[in-house]
């Protein structure tokens, strides 16, 4: 399954839930790291339930039977992420989507960003969080 067969079956399912992580979640480095690291020993590929790209860390509920045949696996969820953001090796989550099948199976957006935040101790109420900044002064004609 390539990103955009991924990307569609998502955006097509009916019964998906999408939600903004306002403000946003921000990993600084050091946890960062440790996620990046765990989501990757836990590859879908390798045995695990995740399969991550710089831009979405995706969960599924079983792995995958070989590299490029997810099999019978089925998505349940996908973290919008950005790499570098707001420093050059922090993690933002911006967006949480869970599929059908995740709202089925009983999955919240919060249960699926405290599990992959879980992996550096975390979840989303501790996460460290993005900071707002007043919006300028209105231009005014005199």
């Amino acid at each position: 399954m390539d990103e955009i067969e991924a990307l569609a079956a998502e955006a097509f399912d009916g019964g998906s839930i999408s939600e903004v992580i306002r403000p946003a979640a921000i990993l600084p480095e050091d946890l960062a790291h440790v996620v990046i690291t765990e989501l990757a020993l836990r590859d879908v590929r390798c045995g695990g339930v995740w399969w991550t790209t710089p831009q979405s860390w995706r969960r599924y509920d079983r792995p995958w039977r070989g590299p490029e045949d997810p099999g019978a696996a089925v998505l349940l969820g996908t973290l919008q992420v950005i790499y570098g953001s707001p420093s050059r090796y922090a993690v933002t989550i911006y967006r949480a989507t869970l599929t059908a099948a995740a709202s089925t199976a009983g999955w919240t957006v919060r249960a699926l960003c405290d599990e992959a935040l879980g992996l550096a101790g975390l979840s989303l109420d501790t996460c460290p969080r993005a900071e707002f900044a007043e919006p300028p002064t209105p231009f005014r004609l005199r």
